[in-house]
């Protein structure tokens, strides 16, 4: 299946495929790593994900590369304050990152780039710009790009820069430039600032030069497509188009995939408002990673998503009602004869499942698909009348669907625990709301170990004894739920 996706470059949705035929060759942004990652940026992540996820299930593989920004002025900043070196600061938080991308089963890129480690890459790419009269150095010893050199300047974001003349602010940094539209390619180092030893003179990299100097050094000069978030969009990317075709007078990336940034009931986030919030805030209020990920996803990348907490409960209830639904299909036992109208739906929703997402990547659509199948399989197996084939056909389906929304796999009481682990920690475990710490007091072998001995005086009739397990567990937060299957429980 033809995958089309709007590519910010041209404002068209076009084929995405790999150019060489083999391994589709991607970059994405990744985080500065000086504090803890917050929802809007792992709404990007997410996003990132599910596109990579789709590309291997459609059988095309990424080659998907993406940078750790663990060096600039804010890292600098930190790290003196708290009297820790820059690499002791950067590596809590990246760890940190890294953590909250598996809670939210955020698949690793294929190469993981950290801007430290390629200082020579970044030297070079300088050193290349300004053999072509495109870089130069100021009194103080840093470096800066010619905008002048670039007549395509503003080609990705549109921005017309006729009227900008000198005096104006256009990409913000301390250091003096020949002109207000140039940018800084490396910063000489200020007293007692962190610094590396170069052919440029002693400095370190600007953010810019990093992600084209990574970029290329894994992807070469031309590749694929490079994702971000739409803030990335000026001046982050559209200088490293500026610099990276300079250097190469080749097209630095053919598709651009720009994640829109979300709303938090209906405002932006900010600490100002008091709903800015990490993964881990979250997860510490009692709200469920799979849930979290469900959510962040739910509404197609180009569109603003406004979080609320009411839109997470609900999609609680939602990722709780795919994995019931999994579960009875796994279980049912077959009827004599298949179901011709369900195998009829499983298909539709199979293929509109994938041609949703072939389709600029719409979740939206895709998930109601799969919603569609969970509607007619349920009255099915309510009937009797899924036959064997049907259920493998409807396994097939969920499948597929979790290969990209990866939500059927039930962790999240682990990612909570991590979460109460950490908290603890770090001294914020009053952060934590009652019913999280409660639940977590009981693991799954004593949640399952009270609900088989509720099982057991039940049967011998002792009634209060099993009301009281009941009790207890509810008042943990641990739901039962008795069917002629047997008995499930779940963390509310």
């Amino acid at each position: 299946m033809t995958i089309q996706l709007f590519n910010t470059l041209t404002g068209r949705i076009e084929e995405l495929s790999p150019s060489d035929g083999k391994a589709l060759r991607m970059y994405a942004c990744g985080p500065t790593v000086y504090d803890y990652g917050h929802i809007g940026n792992f709404r990007t992540f997410l996003q990132v994900d599910v596109l990579r996820r789709f590309l291997k299930l459609e059988g095309i593989t990424p080659k998907h590369v993406m940078n750790i920004t663990d060096v600039d002025d804010k890292i600098i900043r930190n790290a003196a304050a708290a009297g820790v070196s820059i690499s002791e600061y950067t590596q809590k938080y990246e760890k940190a990152f890294f953590e909250d991308l598996n809670a939210l089963a955020v698949e690793k890129p294929e190469i993981i780039a950290r801007a430290t480690e390629h200082i020579p890459s970044m030297v070079a790419l300088i050193e290349k710009l300004a053999a072509q009269d495109c870089a130069y150095k100021t009194e103080d010893g840093s470096w800066y790009f010619r905008i002048a050199k670039f007549p395509d300047y503003g080609k990705l974001s549109k921005k017309d820069f006729s009227g900008i003349t000198d005096g104006a602010r256009v990409d913000v940094d301390e250091y003096d430039k020949d002109s207000a539209r140039d940018f800084a390619l490396w910063k000489a180092p200020k007293p007692g600032e962190r610094k590396w030893e170069t052919a440029l003179g002693p400095g370190r990299p600007g953010w810019h030069i990093e992600c084209s100097a990574m970029a290329t050094e894994y992807l070469g000069d031309s590749f694929d497509l490079h994702a971000g978030g739409e803030d990335l969009m000026f001046p982050h990317h559209e200088n490293e188009i500026a610099q990276s075709e300079s250097a190469s007078h080749k097209t630095f990336a053919h598709h651009w995939f720009h994640v829109r940034f979300l709303l938090v009931e209906g405002r932006k986030m900010s600490k100002s408002e008091g709903n800015f919030y990490t993964l881990r805030d979250l997860l510490l209020k009692g709200h469920k990673a799979s849930a979290i990920r469900m959510l962040l996803i739910s509404v197609p990348y180009r569109q603003q998503l406004n979080f609320t907490f009411d839109g997470l409960a609900a999609e609680t209830g939602a990722v709780e009602r795919l994995r019931t639904f999994h579960e009875r299909v796994r279980g049912v036992v077959p009827a004599p004869q298949e179901n011709a109208e369900l195998a009829a739906e499983t298909a539709k929703s199979r293929e509109s499942f994938h041609a949703a997402l072939a389709n600029d990547l719409n979740t939206a659509e895709a998930r109601a698909a799969i919603f569609d199948l969970v509607r007619a399989g349920n009255a099915a197996i309510d009937a009797g009348t899924v036959g064997r084939e049907n259920a493998a056909a409807m396994l097939a389906v969920l499948d597929d669907f979790d290969q990209v929304f990866a939500v059927l796999e039930d962790r999240d009481a682990e990612w909570t625990r991590a979460a109460l682990d950490w908290a603890e920690r770090e001294g914020r475990l009053g952060e934590a709301s009652a019913e999280v710490v409660a639940q977590s007091a009981l693991s799954d072998d004593q949640i399952q170990e009270l609900v088989d001995e509720r099982t057991q005086a039940k049967r011998a009739r002792n009634f209060a004894r099993a009301d009281q397990i009941r009790n207890e567990l509810a008042e943990k937060g641990i739901l039962l739920e008795d069917s002629k299957d047997g008995v499930r429980w779940k963390r509310k």
